[in-house]
């Protein structure tokens, strides 16, 4: 089973809040107490077009494993007063054969300030610090070049056969690519 993450991760400018019921349950029916539970200002644009479909599936996961709360959604605040909701980021569940998946989503009007970069490189640090966890994996689009510096930035590299671009089905697609941040025990041992 794994080992249970903290509640709260600070970085330089943010306060990021792991998903709970509480929270998740607010998220969906009750801005105001959304708000208060977070102790942050939720912008009216709340939720990034990109999590709003996901929202359902982050409570029911809650739900089913509470204990697991951390493994799931982080929420962004600004630590600087007013402290606002800019952000969202989540593991894709608890460990598998050694590796987590992340995702994230910035609001539009917080973007291009270093957020994103900020927040996935504190949950890659989180991750890789939990035993049995080796790796991070995250998917992104070529098309998507502000995403890919992200990953880049936070230590992820390109994974997959970089000589099957054309394959639809490859990791490295025309429109898709999957990244990896091995851990430091993976970055010591590889052929160099």
């Amino acid at each position: 089973m794994p080992q249970a993450l903290p509640s709260t991760v600070a970085t330089a400018r943010l306060r990021l809040t792991a998903a709970t019921v509480a929270l998740a349950r607010a998220e969906l029916s009750d801005r105001s107490e959304f708000a208060r539970l977070l102790q942050a200002a939720v912008p009216a644009s709340w939720p990034p077009e990109s999590l709003a479909d996901a929202l359902p599936f982050l409570l029911a996961q809650l739900e089913a494993a509470p204990d697991r709360a951390g493994w799931f959604g982080w929420y962004a605040v600004t630590l600087a007063e007013p402290s606002v909701l800019v952000a969202s980021a989540g593991f894709f569940g608890p460990p598998s054969s050694g590796a987590v998946e992340i995702g994230y989503s910035v609001l539009p009007q917080f973007q291009r300030n270093g957020y994103a970069t900020e927040m996935v490189a504190a949950l890659v640090r989180l991750a890789l610090a939990q035993p049995g966890v080796s790796r991070v994996l995250a998917h992104t689009e070529w098309a998507n070049p502000a995403s890919v510096r992200v990953l880049t930035k936070a230590g992820f590299h390109p994974a997959g056969d970089p000589n099957s671009a054309d394959d639809p089905n490859d990791a490295n697609s025309a429109n898709g690519a999957r990244f990896e941040c091995p851990g430091p025990r993976e970055q010591s041992s590889a052929p160099g």
